[in-house]
């Protein structure tokens, strides 16, 4: 049975549970658990940071712990009883841990691993506190050592700032608002601005010397050298280095490291410097042999100087780790310089020192260390348990402690001046040095060299080698005892050293110089020029008293009355005394021995205060007992003397420097001053002082007695008290009424006021700021009620008038300040007496604005005062008076305060920051002091309306001022949470007051709007949304406030309903602000608020009779709110079903569902758009999602603003995708908004002020820009026409002659430019998973340049990574698009162009035609091959079908997006026999194409015809077209399908077709193809032979065998041929044919070669050499693989593109890339490869047909046979050039147009027409464009000159590229026959030749499509060949020709002429239309 537990609350999991068992509940390790019952070894509870989740878990597994329990039952919450700081530690800890591992994900590896470090440094210090072992002092630092580094991290993780309260986390709801703002500013600053301290210290550890032939041990003195007092800082740290210049004794630390100490902030700047001066121990000469002399001496070595400013540097780039540095060590040239090298270092004076050697170094590591020397201990205690040395400073510190017990006498050895005593060369003087004390012994170990080193008894100088004025600088610190310093006496011998072998040293003098003067007083300091008394090496000095009689000093210094004779022998020392017991000042051994001169007391007393102030602090107790001992000599005649002393030292201790000796006084006052009586005369020189202030002239000595007050008090006090306690307490009455004329004496004093002097005024203003010390010592002795009144009295006495000095008034501001700080106001007796006093003087500088800092600091303390006393009775009359004094002027102070323009600046935040955050504080204490008593009271006091609205709107204003996210730093989350608390329990106070004075009749809108927007503004706050904490803080923020949005929204609610008509007020006002409230993500508030909207439908509903205002900001709102993150698809949907829910019931549920469903719709538009836009790539997604909404506010809701908004954005994202043309398109749709007007235009986005016209204009240029950045010329040409013809109206010429040039360049670009047709994609989007704008929809997208499917595919795949690419082309079912997932299906489709009129133009150029074939489309189509039927495995292509699908866009592509939905789609399928047809009809047109690109040298390399011819001769031989037979023209079939007998004539025809056009290409392939290919083409001759025995055909008639093919090539008006400008009247006929060309050719060819006959009869046809170089600037690319499929592409063509895709590659790009562009299809090709720009020279022709023709090349013929009229192509099979006829003069045709073609009808026509050579006068041709630089010529075609081939049709098989599925148009070629010098053409439409009247003949041009029917005669059936048993005509059937029209008369040639000359301009099509 399961039974509540009592005492198993709270424990701790430490054991993994998988929680398998029946509601189980799975643990981890280290999971916090509830329990909230148990039963036989089980408990059941929950996780503490998931409560919401209840279960079972073993007991075993739970580690208990304790706890408390608060609200026990089922609400239960646990707090544990563990120390708090383990309490924060643990779940700091567990929040880091998630937020470390996403540290790793986001790749900032330093913070992973710094926190990873202090994460087990804290846990580490974790497991120390709770072993408890620690002492109370080390618990403390370890407790500070884990705070600072969890607000460390919490500071680098951004997670809220923790107040704390000696270590620990404080409740808010225990303290007040202002001890909680105090705390977190405390943290704040102290992690901003880190206290600056005044200690420094600096570590310093000595490494090495490095320096070659060292082979002596060295000595090392390092200080710290101050180079602009020229003295040393420090004392001096030594070490001893070995032979190997190593530490000596490596082994202690303690002498390689120092710690320089007590370093002052005065002491770190530039010129200070560490100077290391390096003595060796050695002989004499560093280079004498060593048995010159074995004795040792200490000889210089060398000096190294480092600035301390470097040090500083590093410092601040790397704190608190140790530098390395090597310092240069250098030596003076002579060494009477060598005191002064290190100042010669410093100064650079380079030509005294030089180094020591050239690799001479010095290592050591130093280190800058802050604080005081308790606190380096603390922190770095591994350097002073491994040993350090302490080297002092030279002198006290900036701050002397009292503990402080140093006595050291620091003795320099500077210089001497000695005799060269007989030598003939200058003496090696060495000085020893000993300490003596009186009776001659000499003191052990009283010299040191420097601290590292124990000190010694007898210390020998460096020697300087031959200088009897050696300087030596030489620091030593004596440090003797106190006890042994009288007496004491230095005594100094100087011998000449020896370089001789013996070494000897020859004493030849001392001196000496007494420590201590007879009187007590010590050396004094400074320089002292002692005598060198002259005495053998014999001397006894054991008997001190012979010499110490002796003359010992120049100068005043005198030892006895013996004179001694004048020695010019002397020697300097310098000397420095720091101790703390010894004293050289006279007068104060005077003072303290006053009582052996009792008639100098009055002297005595005179001069003390000239004493120095270090020397009475050393011995302040001893002063102190002498000044109460002289007082109570004779108070009478000593009392003001003392009094006046006693002040001085008071005083004294007020300087920084000796402000810790206060203790000492205040010890000395408790315990050692015993002056009973002393109080009275206090008392009375004090009033005395006091009275005299009002009338004293010179008020400074009275200014020192006030400061002084504190003590007086103190010392009056404790002298009553010891009175008190001897007496029994007499004299009670007269110290109360001395002491209450006193505070008379200082009322009236206080109240003077300064009447022009300023004196007065800073007297009292001395005695203010030290009079609140006083209270403290009152109350000691007087009752705490009594104090009080004196004090307020006291205050009270201060005049009230601001007018004063402000100097004065912020002194009386710091004086009650100090007042509520003391212990007297935090007694609530007293306080009650103290607060109207102080609240007076605050109310009157708030009112003035004054003094703002101190007011808050005021009133921030007595606020956290009556937080303590809240349980006090009186509490709540002290908040009455603070309510009723201080908070309106609170709230006008804060108005005032943020009003003000606020500094800017980090550092600047004393007005915004201190100021502001301050009065915050307050102002939220006293509203959550009050209770509902003090809110009724406050309400009631307001006797009208206005005051109370005042009231309202003031607060109102304020708390939004609390709301503003810069009020409070960004991680006081948890002031912020108070300040909400605070302010919702305000409202609900006030929403009362509200309702009952302000509706109805009443009512006020300012008021209740300035209310909503408060709730509004309080809801949408970022700390109040608990959606973003973590799990932990919501928790806690939950349990302890609750969501107080929820508690707001409710209040919102509750007040919009009692407004009742009043609602019309706020409508549409408030809908924005409330949309922007249900936005946020929380039901329970989103279900209170959107029933509001409902509400506002309705009572707009009744006043208008619709809710336009409702729709219209619900829209405009909805756009802003969501494009900021807020709302989500939650959202919409419970908008949609609340509104849905609420309308049902009204009488206007059509509208409202209207609005409600639109809205949803713009919802599912947004919130798609905000998804795509988190991406930062511009992707289809961005794209599309933008234009649906644009669509969406133009078709639906036709916002206009929204809608051009839109129309940029979307242009911007094309602009950064560099979709030009789309970018294009998109910009036009602004720009088709705009006329042509005047009307002015306001600023809008980007666009300033301007007319219409202005804008317009500037549209139409960016336009034009982008169209020409996207290559879509044709396009920006109609915008320049539409701009000229503006300019042109306005007579802008300027502009208009740049338009016109625009216009022409757009032209050149059209011809010169390259440009890639793009492939089309069709996009399926399947599943619920995809946005709105393209869930289950189907798109076609156009691809960018050189994208293939494949890529586009993976595109696709990366802008969606969850899809799943579907693998089939079938329609999805219905499974697929209700799945929750996406799918895409992708596949290629082909344009259906619209503009087939141009494309059916043979004169227009295929560069030209490619732009309409993949702009403006509207429809594409897909084919799938299938199988219907049984599949015959012999020939497939009986049952082989084709589904076509066409798609119809919504819109044509290019336009404002790359892709666009699918409107319609229509599904039709073509049969065995219509495939066959199509595929041969493409196959047929791709061959014509190619011949005519090789014969007017449009291509560069002939292997794309041969690969061409190659596949389909191939195909043919291998059964290609045999397939087709046996398919389709066999018996069964025939007779099974007789309504398939045109289409079987028509495959027929096409067969037949293709076998006459290979026959020619063969011809043409012969003559271009090189030499080595030579072999593949009399192959592919061979295998046509067959390919035409397979197929029946024998023979081709004659006439087929001679006509020649004419292909021609230039632009739509004029001929390429620059010839053609010569042409004759006798020329060549101009003939207008219809372009067969739709399709491009393949992109996949095999390189082949042609037979040398076939080559042959070529050249001799045509004319032209043998050579294929002269035409083909390259050789032929070697053999690939068969033809592929036409949108297909090798990667060898992929890659082969040119860099830049976009612009026209260079001239030489072009040529280089030539071989890869001929293996591009034409719609693969740049346009460049299709149309070369021909390199050769420009060539022109100027001669008359009849007098200069250009020469045959073929040897055989004769000269009149060379000499032919240069005549374009007049038979073109896919260019669609105008063709001409050129005819000689003998009515020779010299060039027929057309090869033969058979007819329809059986036989050839007979009928001829003569016509007149007239009809050709044409005028000369137009030139074409200049190419860059020159104009080039192009090479006349080499089908000018030609005979006729035989052609054939060759079948094409679908699906590989030998079948030929290819997307080629129909084409057909005509036949002429040349027999006897006639020239016969077979017509189709009329079969009439037509007879010119000379006896020749003309030939039409044929038709090109055999289904276009002639005038007049039917359409003939082909001959089938013997083997499909159809039987054979009379004779050969003639190849079907081309349409043409008939010209029957000179006028209709004449006609047309004119026509292609001087061709009209074409209407441009409407601007919409693009």
């Amino acid at each position: 049975m399961w039974i509540p537990t009592d005492n198993e609350k709270y424990g701790v999991a430490i054991s993994g549970f998988r929680g398998t068992v029946p509601h189980g509940l799975p643990l981890e390790v280290g999971d916090t658990v509830q329990i909230l019952e148990k039963c036989d070894g089980w408990y059941r509870g929950f996780i503490l940071k998931n409560s919401s989740i209840k279960g079972i878990f073993p007991a075993a597994y739970i580690h208990l712990k304790n706890a408390n329990v608060k609200n026990k039952g089922q609400f239960e919450t646990i707090i544990p009883t563990e120390d708090t700081v383990i309490t924060e530690m643990t779940g700091t800890l567990r929040e880091w841990g998630i937020m470390w591992k996403q540290l790793y994900v986001k790749n900032e590896g330093d913070l992973f691993h710094r926190l990873w470090h202090v994460m087990n440094e804290l846990l580490d210090l974790r497991r120390q506190v709770l072993v408890g072992h620690l002492t109370h002092d080390r618990m403390k630092d370890v407790k500070r050592h884990i705070t600072a580094r969890l607000d460390w991290g919490n500071e680098q993780l951004g997670l809220d700032l923790v107040p704390r309260k000696e270590f620990s986390m404080v409740d808010p709801d225990e303290i007040s608002v202002t001890e909680l703002y105090k705390l977190m500013e405390h943290r704040h600053r102290k992690k901003d601005t880190p206290v600056p301290t005044s200690t420094h210290h600096l570590f310093l550890q000595m490494k090495s010397l490095m320096c070659a032939n060292l082979g002596e041990e060295l000595e090392v003195f390092f200080s710290i050298y101050d180079s602009r007092e020229n003295h040393p800082v420090s004392e001096r740290f030594f070490v001893k280095l070995n032979k190997n210049g190593l530490p000596k004794f490596p082994e202690r630390m303690e002498r390689q490291c120092t710690l320089f100490v007590d370093l002052g902030s005065s002491d770190l700047r530039k010129d200070i410097y560490i100077t290391v001066h390096i003595i060796r121990l050695g002989r004499m000469a560093a280079g004498e042999k060593k048995n010159a002399s074995n004795t040792q001496y200490r000889r210089p070595f060398g000096c190294a100087v480092l600035s301390i400013a470097d040090l500083l540097q590093t410092e601040r780039d790397t704190r608190d780790s140790k530098e390395d540095y090597m310092l240069k060590v250098y030596m003076c040239n002579t060494e009477s310089e060598w005191y002064q090298i290190h100042e010669n270092i410093i100064k650079k004076l380079n030509a005294r020192y030089n180094l020591t050697s050239s690799n001479a170094g010095l290592s050591v590591a130093l280190q800058l260390l802050h604080g005081d020397i308790d606190q380096i201990r603390r922190e770095y205690p591994v350097l002073f348990t491994r040993g350090v040395a302490i080297t002092r400073k030279l002198g006290f510190s900036d701050i002397i402690m009292p503990g402080d017990i140093r006595n050291d006498l620091y003795v320099t050895l500077e210089r001497g001046e000695y005799e060269k005593g007989g030598k003939s060369v200058a003496r090696n003087v060495d000085v020893t040095m000993y300490v003596l004390d009186s009776e001659g012994q000499v003191l052990k170990d009283c010299i040191s060299l420097g601290s590292g080193e124990t000190p010694v008894s007898e210390h020998h100088s460096f020697v300087l080698y031959h200088n009897n004025s050696p300087r030596w600088a030489e620091l030593l610190k004596l440090p003797i005892p106190v006890d042994k310093f009288r007496g004491a006496h230095v005594r100094l011998e100087f011998r000449h050293c020896s370089t001789k072998e013996k070494g000897e040293k020859k004493l030849f003098g001392f001196s000496f110089v007494p420590l201590m003067q007879e009187d007590g007083r010590t050396l004094p300091d400074g320089i002292h020029e002692l005598l060198v008394h002259k005495c053998e090496e014999n001397t006894n000095f054991q008997d001190p008293a012979r010499y110490l009689k002796l003359q010992y000093c120049k100068g005043n210094l005198h030892g006895n009355s013996h004179p001694v004779k004048a020695s010019k022998e002397t020697f300097w020392i310098s000397s420095f005394l720091c101790s703390t017991k010894l004293t050289q000042n006279g007068d104060l051994l005077d003072f303290l021995k006053w009582r052996a001169h009792p008639e100098r007391i009055c002297e005595i007393l005179s001069k003390f205060k000239d004493i120095d102030g270090a020397e009475i602090v050393k011995f302040l107790q001893d002063t102190l007992d002498a000044l109460f001992g002289i007082l109570d000599e004779n108070s009478q005649k000593y009392g003001l003397k003392v009094f006046d002393s006693l002040v001085h030292i008071i005083n004294l201790l007020q300087d920084i420097k000796f402000q810790h000796f206060k203790p000492v006084m205040d010890t000395y006052i408790e315990s050692h001053f015993a002056g009973a009586l002393a109080y009275r005369d206090l008392i009375k020189v004090l009033k005395r002082y006091v009275d005299r202030s009002i009338e004293a002239e010179r008020q400074e000595h009275i200014q020192d007695v006030l400061r002084a007050q504190e003590y007086i008090f103190k010392y009056i006090i404790h002298s009553r008290s010891l009175y008190t306690l001897a007496t029994g307490g007499q004299n009670e009455e007269e110290f109360r009424s001395s002491i209450y004329e006193l505070f008379q004496s200082v009322r009236y004093f206080l109240s003077i006021e300064s009447q022009g002097s300023s004196i007065i005024t800073q007297t009292q203003a001395v005695f203010l700021s030290s009079f609140p010390a006083v209270y403290s010592e009152l109350l000691k002795l007087i009752d705490v009620r009594e104090v009080a009144n004196l004090v307020r009295d006291t205050l009270r006495s201060m005049p009230d008038i601001l007018h004063v000095e402000y100097s004065l008034e912020a002194v009386k501001l710091q004086c009650i300040a100090k007042t509520v700080e003391s212990q007297l106001f935090a007694n609530p007796d007293s306080r009650c007496i103290l607060l109207p006093v102080v609240l007076h003087h605050l109310h009157m500088h708030l009112q003035e604005q004054k003094d703002l800092i101190m007011c808050a600091r005021i009133l921030s303390t007595m606020f956290c005062l009556i937080k303590k006393d809240s349980t006090e009775a009186t509490v709540s009359e002290e908040v009455d008076m603070l309510v009723d004094s201080l908070l309106g002027v609170l709230l006008r102070t804060i108005l005032e305060i943020s009003n003000k323009p606020q500094p800017s600046g980090p550092t600047i935040r004393l007005q915004f920051q201190d100021v502001t955050g301050e009065f915050v504080a307050c102002v939220l204490a006293l509203l959550r002091q009050m209770t509902d008593k003090h809110y009724q009271q406050l309400l009631e006091n307001f006797t009208c309306k206005d005051d109370l609205r005042d009231f309202l709107l003031q607060i109102f204003t304020v708390f939004k001022i609390l709301i503003r996210p810069e009020i409070f730093p960004k991680d006081w989350t948890i002031m912020r949470l108070v300040t909400n608390n605070v302010i919702i329990t305000t409202i609900l106070y006030l929403s009362d007051a509200l309702r009952k004075n302000f509706l109805n009749e009443s009512f006020d809108f300012k008021v209740w709007d300035s209310y909503f927007y408060l709730a509004v503004i309080f809801i949408n706050q970022p700390c109040l949304q608990l959606e973003i904490f973590s799990p932990s803080k919501r928790k806690k923020v939950l349990e302890k406030y609750g969501d107080m949005r929820v508690m707001m929204g409710c209040e919102i609610f509750s007040m919009w309903q009692n407004l009742g008509e009043h609602k019309l007020h706020f409508i549409p006002g408030l809908i924005g602000p409330f949309l922007e409230v249900t936005l946020v993500p929380q039901a329970d508030l989103r279900n209170v608020m959107i029933p509001i909207f409902h509400d506002m439908m309705d009572w707009e509903q009744r006043r208008t009779g619709n809710f336009k205002q409702v729709e219209a900001k619900l829209i405009d709102k909805l756009d802003s709110l969501m494009s900021e993150g807020k709302g989500d698809e939650t959202y919409r949907e419970l908008f949609n079903s609340i509104l849905l829910k609420k309308i049902e019931r009204e009488t206007w549920r059509e509208s409202g569902i209207s609005l409600v469903a639109t809205v949803t719709r713009l919802m599912e538009r947004l919130l798609d758009y905000r998804d795509c836009m988190k991406v930062a790539e511009v992707d289809g997604k961005k794209i599309g999602c933008t234009v649906s909404l644009l669509n969406f506010y133009k078709t639906e809701i036709n916002k206009e603003e929204m809608y051009i908004r839109y129309i940029h954005k979307l242009y911007d994202l094309h602009l950064k995708a560099q979709n030009f043309t789309e970018a294009a398109y998109t910009l036009l749709l602004y720009d088709e908004l705009l006329e042509w007007s005047e009307r002015p235009l306001r600023e809008f986005l980007h666009y300033p002020m301007q007319t219409e016209w202005q804008r317009k204009e500037i549209l139409h240029l960016t336009i034009i820009q982008n169209f020409d950045k996207g290559k879509c010329w044709e396009n920006g040409i109609i915008l320049c026409r539409e701009l000229a013809d503006q300019y042109e109206s306005f007579y802008d010429y300027r502009n208009l002659s740049k338009m016109r040039m625009m216009e022409a360049a757009f032209y050149d670009k059209i011809m010169d430019q390259q440009r890639l047709e793009p492939e089309f994609f069709r996009v399926g989007f399947y599943g619920k998973k995809f946005p709105f704008f393209l869930r289950n929809k189907e798109f076609v997208c156009r691809g960018h340049d050189y994208e293939r499917l494949e890529a586009f595919q993976q595109r696709m795949l990366n802008e969606f990574p969850h899809a799943i690419a579907m693998q089939h082309a079938n329609q999805p079912e219905e499974t697929i698009f209700q799945a929750d997932a996406q799918y895409l299906q992708i596949y290629a489709v082909i344009p259906i162009p619209e503009n087939h009129e141009i494309l059916q133009k043979e004169a227009i150029p295929d560069h030209i035609k490619s732009f309409y074939r993949v702009n403006n489309i509207w429809r594409f189509r897909y084919d799938r091959p299938f199988h219907k039927g049984i599949k015959d495995k012999e020939n497939e292509f009986k049952s082989l079908w084709v589904e076509r699908t066409t798609l119809t866009l919504v819109q044509s592509l290019p336009g404002i997006s790359r892709w666009f939905e699918v409107d319609r789609r229509e599904v039709v399928e073509m049969s065995p026999l219509e495939n066959a047809i199509e595929v041969l009809e493409n196959k047929n047109q791709q061959l014509r194409t190619l011949i005519t690109q090789c014969q007017s040298r449009q291509m560069q390399n002939i292997n794309p015809l041969t690969m061409c011819l190659n596949g389909v001769i191939d195909a043919a031989v291998n059964g290609g077209l045999a397939r087709y037979q046996e398919a389709f023209f066999v018996k069964d079939y025939i007779l099974n399908h007789p309504e398939d007998g045109e289409k079987i004539s028509r495959l027929r025809e096409l067969m037949f077709e293709q076998a006459h056009i290979l026959e020619y290409g063969l011809a043409v392939h012969e003559k271009f193809v090189p030499q080595d290919m030579r072999p593949l083409h009399k192959k592919l001759v061979d295998q046509f032979y067959v390919m035409k025995s397979r197929l029946g055909i024998q023979d081709f008639p004659g006439y087929a065998r001679v006509s020649p093919i004419h292909l021609t090539n230039g632009s739509p008006r004029t001929c390429r041929n620059p010839a053609l400008g010569a042409i004759s009247p006798d020329g060549a006929r101009v003939v207008n044919r219809r372009s067969p060309l739709s399709y491009p050719a393949f992109n996949r060819y095999s390189s082949s070669s042609l037979s040398s006959q076939a080559s042959a009869e070529v050249s001799n046809i045509t004319g032209q050499s043998e050579s294929s170089d002269e035409v083909f600037h390259m050789q032929a690319s070697p053999s690939t693989s068969s033809l592929s499929s036409t949108h297909s592409a090798s990667p060898n063509v992929t890659s082969s593109a040119p860099s830049s895709a976009r612009g026209s590659p260079l001239l030489s790009d072009k040529h280089k890339h030539s071989r890869e562009n001929t293996c591009l299809s034409p719609r693969e090709r740049p346009c460049s490869a299709i149309y070369p720009i021909s390199m050769e020279p420009a060539q022109t022709l100027t001669q008359q047909i009849g007098d200069s023709c250009m020469p045959r090349s073929d040897p055989n013929l004769s000269a009149p046979e060379k000499v032919m009229n240069p005549t374009p192509s007049s038979w073109s099979l896919d260019s669609g050039k105008e063709a001409r006829t050129c005819v000689s003069d003998n009515a020779r045709l010299v060039s027929p147009p057309v090869p033969p073609r058979p007819t329809h009808t059986g036989s050839p026509a007979k009928t001829y027409r003569s016509f007149s050579p007239q009809a050709f006068d044409t005028p000369p041709a137009l030139p074409r464009s200049p190419h860059k630089g020159s104009v080039q010529s192009l090479t006349p075609s080499p089908t000018d000159y030609q005979s006729l081939g035989p052609v054939y049709n060759s079948p094409v098989l679908s699906g590989s590229s030998s079948s030929g599925i290819s997307s080629l148009s129909r084409g057909s070629v005509t036949e002429t026959t040349l027999t006897d010098g006639t020239i016969t053409c077979t017509l189709i439409g009329s079969e009439e030749l037509i007879k010119r009247e000379n006896g020749t003949f003309a030939c039409m041009p044929p038709r090109y499509n055999i289904a276009e029917h002639g005038t007049g005669t039917s359409r003939r059936r082909a001959p089938l060949p013997h083997s499909l048993s159809v039987p054979a005509s009379a004779e050969p059937p003639a190849l079907p020709p081309k349409p043409h029209v008939l010209r029957v008369h000179r006028s209709e040639g004449e006609n047309r002429m004119d026509e292609i000359l001087v061709r009209p301009r074409s209407q441009p099509r409407k601007v919409s239309q693009l």
